[in-house]
C-alpha cells in the first residue's frame, strides 16, 4: 500500500514587495500552521519516508517547520505546477509514504483528480494554505498510480488545529 500526503504550503508573507514570488517566506501565521501540521502528522502516525517539495522558499520553509525526518528533494518542477506535472513528479517517487508539498491552483486540482471520492470537508475544493490530504493507493509502485485511484483517509486545514489561524 502506498500513501500520499498532499500538502499546500502554509500562509506566506506579502510584506516585501521587492521579493519575487518564488522567494516569499512564510508569515507568522504560516509558521505556526506548519508546526501544527507537523504535530498533526506525527499524532496520526503519518510518517513520510520521502518528500517532494517545490523549490519556492515558502514550501521549503513549510517543510522545515514540519520537523520531519524524511528524505527530501526540492524541485522546481513543482513550483506552480499543474496537476499533470505533479502526477509526473509523483510517479518518480520511491518511498512508500510520500509527502508532496506544492502550490495552488495545481495542488487543489491534483487533489480533486487523484481521489475516487472527494472528502466531505467543506474546504477540500478550495484547498486553502496548509490544506493536507492523506490518500492511499493499492498500486504496486508510484508509476502505476492513475487519476481517480486514491482512497482519501484524512483531510485537515490548519484553522482546525490552532485557533488563531
Amino acid at each position: 500500500m502506498l500513501t500520499l500526503i498532499l500538502m499546500r504550503h502554509a500562509k506566506s508573507s506579502w510584506d516585501s514587495p521587492t521579493l519575487s514570488d518564488h522567494d516569499r517566506p512564510l508569515n507568522n501565521r504560516g509558521r505556526a500552521s506548519a508546526q501544527a501540521l507537523g504535530d498533526w502528522l506525527r499524532s496520526k502516525s503519518y510518517a513520510p519516508d520521502q518528500a517532494l517539495v517545490s523549490s519556492a522558499h515558502r514550501t521549503q520553509e513549510t517543510y522545515t517547520r514540519l520537523n520531519l525526518t524524511s528524505d527530501v528533494t526540492h524541485t522546481k518542477d513543482l513550483y506552480h505546477a499543474g496537476s499533470d506535472v505533479m502526477l509526473s513528479v509523483l510517479k518518480t517517487a520511491t518511498g512508500s509514504c510520500v509527502l508532496v508539498l506544492g502550490h495552488n491552483p495545481g495542488i487543489a486540482e491534483f487533489a480533486e483528480r487523484i481521489v475516487k471520492i472527494r472528502p466531505s470537508h467543506p474546504r477540500f475544493m478550495d484547498y486553502p494554505t496548509g490544506a493536507t490530504l492523506v490518500v492511499t493507493f493499492g498500486a504496486p509502485n508510484w508509476s502505476a498510480v492513475t487519476w481517480n485511484s486514491g482512497t482519501p483517509i484524512d483531510f485537515v486545514v490548519p484553522r482546525t488545529l490552532i485557533s488563531d489561524t
